[in-house]
């Protein structure tokens, strides 16, 4: 699984790979993001009437649909290539996202809206984090850590979408109505559901890939807790910043650097090709 590892290594501090147990967690986001994407995307379907803030949206949408499709391009041809059949998991994640947290059938509209805002809620919480973390991929120096040259632009390229559409996602779920209130409630459930499927996806990968032991979750909760303490913690805190009242995410990143990488950027050249 050495291109799957160099796919997500640049999102880690190098200690954290010290540990194959931690590459296989990292390994693991690339099963659980896209199906993430793929509700915001539904969820951010229609009923905003402000126009810049649609225009927004739209561009939002359009930069998810493709981040997407790159992970499932990258990780279904590395798991073909070693052997390792991801659809099980993927049919357990699609169920998730797309019942549980998906648009929901009931007949009550005041219902459905409600769902929505929860929903809207927990893409403005995710997209909070993943700022966090496409601004630390756009500064970090991680050319000296061996990391390779296609999938670390790849992810820089992501990263820096992640931090131009920043704002996006809370606006939106400001303009529903979710406010401070929702907007801690929200972060307190999605990251922890989060992390749960991250190691969920971690142990499904030890048990089908034939060149991993199956470890069992007790050494990979061990090596995780040792993560956060050697370089993650830093990351895992990053998402206090949503419980200051008055927050808004233009307070981290720089639109500009992200502009100007993807304006250069190989892989954001094909992914518009």
């Amino acid at each position: 699984m050495r291109a799957a590892l160099a796919l997500v290594a640049p999102l880690f501090t190098p200690s954290f790979f010290t540990s194959s147990v931690n590459r296989l967690v990292a390994c693991s986001s690339n099963m659980v993001i896209p199906e993430g994407e793929r509700m915001m995307i539904q969820a951010f379907d229609g009923g905003v009437h402000d126009e810049k803030l649609r225009e927004d949206m739209l561009g939002f949408v359009g930069q998810e649909l493709l981040h997407a499709d790159a992970h499932d391009e990258v990780m279904n041809e590395v798991f073909t290539r070693h052997g390792i059949d991801s659809e099980p998991f993927n049919r357990q994640i699609q169920y998730f996202f797309r019942n549980t947290l998906g648009r929901g059938d009931s007949d009550d509209s005041g219902a459905n809206r409600q769902r929505l805002i929860e929903r809207l809620g927990f893409s403005a919480s995710a997209e909070h984090r993943f700022t966090f973390m496409g601004d630390w991929a756009l500064n970090a120096d991680l050319e000296k850590f061996g990391a390779d040259p296609q999938m670390l632009d790849l992810f820089r390229w992501h990263g820096s979408e992640e931090v131009e559409h920043r704002a996006v996602a809370h606006e939106v779920a400001a303009y529903f109505g979710v406010e401070y209130v929702r907007r801690s409630v929200s972060m307190l459930v999605t990251w922890p559901v989060f992390l749960a499927w991250l190691t969920r996806g971690a142990i499904y990968l030890c048990r089908n890939d034939p060149n991993c032991p199956d470890i069992g979750w007790p050494r990979l909760l061990w090596e995780l807790s040792r993560a956060m303490r050697r370089g993650l913690s830093s990351w895992a805190w990053s998402g206090l910043s949503t419980f200051v009242p008055g927050f808004h995410p233009d307070v981290a990143g720089s639109t500009s650097q992200a502009l100007a990488y993807i304006a250069q950027s190989p892989a954001a050249k094909r992914a518009h090709a």
